[in-house]
């Protein structure tokens, strides 16, 4: 595989993933938090890998697709689908701490896993995956706020929600946030939530979070943000 330097403003992110997500044009679906959601630990599973494999998957899935086309740069939810599939889609955050609403449908039994706040650091020269996640843990013990609501429901517990991937490489294109190339090792570090699929309709899913600055990240960070997500119908008859 070949190894690139990043440039060092590029070489990390942080990401926030939140979902609004409301049932019927006027009534929103009102479902218990705690109905729906997968609990995250880094020993679980669900859908057939590991949650930290879920995790690392998600940074593949964002790193792999150029600017143009990236759902975690879209603010009005237009790319949401673009190069979903399989029983898992994946919600995105963002790059910048302004609010930020998507609108977007998924199709029925679906579920759903997202950050609610992450951080990924990829080698560019001779780190090692020890290296790398020693540089970004201070970025996630810094975080201040975690919250993310569905239907107005709370989600609790989420401190617990805590992953760190197992060691994994993304492949960029052309067109994406650094150079094309393959690049490893690349350790991600955050807190997720699993949901099981939402019933057809709309539904509102709110995340927030926050963080104190680290040695890497100088400065506070937060994020707000919401997706108005339909769930649609799906028969395969």
């Amino acid at each position: 595989m070949s190894m690139r330097r990043l440039p060092s403003l590029l070489k990390r992110f942080t990401a926030v993933a939140a979902l609004s997500i409301v049932l019927g044009p006027l009534m929103p679906l009102n479902v218990g938090a705690a109905s729906i959601v997968i609990p995250v630990s880094v020993s679980g599973s669900a859908y057939g890998k590991r949650f930290v494999d879920w995790s690392g998957e998600w940074w593949q899935f964002v790193l792999a697709l150029p600017i143009s086309e990236n759902p975690l740069v879209d603010v009005t939810g237009e790319k949401c689908a673009v190069g979903q599939r399989g029983p898992v889609w994946f919600l995105m955050g963002s790059l910048g701490t302004d609010p930020v609403t998507r609108t977007c449908s998924i199709p029925e039994g679906t579920a759903l896993f997202f950050p609610v706040i992450n951080f990924v650091d990829i080698n560019g020269s001779t780190q090692t995956a020890d290296e790398l996640r020693a540089e970004i843990a201070p970025c996630l013990d810094a975080v201040t706020q975690l919250l993310v609501e569905i239907d107005g429901q709370p989600v609790e517990k989420l401190s617990r929600a805590r992953l760190k991937a197992r060691a994994f490489d993304v492949t960029l294109p052309p067109g994406g946030f650094f150079g094309p190339g393959t690049y490893s090792p690349a350790v991600d570090d955050g807190f997720y939530v699993m949901l099981k699929p939402l019933q057809p309709g709309n539904h509102t899913i709110h995340i927030q979070a926050a963080r104190g600055g680290c040695p890497l990240a100088p400065g506070p960070f937060s994020q707000d943000i919401t997706y108005r997500l339909t769930v649609v119908p799906v028969s395969l008859k």
